[in-house]
């Protein structure tokens, strides 16, 4: 099942853990699935695997050289994903300052 471009997608790839740390690894610079496999404790065709989930979800890219695919973070899901939890952090120090004001109001009223 593909979910590129999905909120939904981010955070089903986002909840394995050794899929955030290939993209820790990615972040700096494209990689090669053989060298991202020699910086984890996982096998190559594992690496392979996960990183085809965060294709699908379109969290990163594989650019064919000779015979080898280097893959590359794509930051726009995660800037999606940050949209998304920044507006939900609003959203709640918002009602935290309603519920602040709230209760300064009844304790000046007492």
């Amino acid at each position: 099942m593909t979910y590129a471009g999905s909120l939904s997608g981010t955070f089903i790839a986002l909840a394995e853990p050794t899929r955030r740390d290939i993209l820790e690894h990615l972040r700096d610079t494209p990689q090669t699935v053989g060298a991202l496999a020699q910086k984890m404790p996982i096998s190559r065709p594992a690496v392979s695997q996960h990183l085809k989930v965060l294709s699908d979800a379109g969290l990163v890219t594989a650019t064919a050289q000779g015979t080898r695919r280097i893959y590359a973070l794509r930051p726009e899901p995660l800037n999606t994903l940050r949209a998304y939890l920044d507006g939900l952090w609003s959203d709640a120090l918002t009602a935290f300052e309603a519920a602040a004001l709230a209760e300064a109001q009844k304790d000046q009223s007492k």
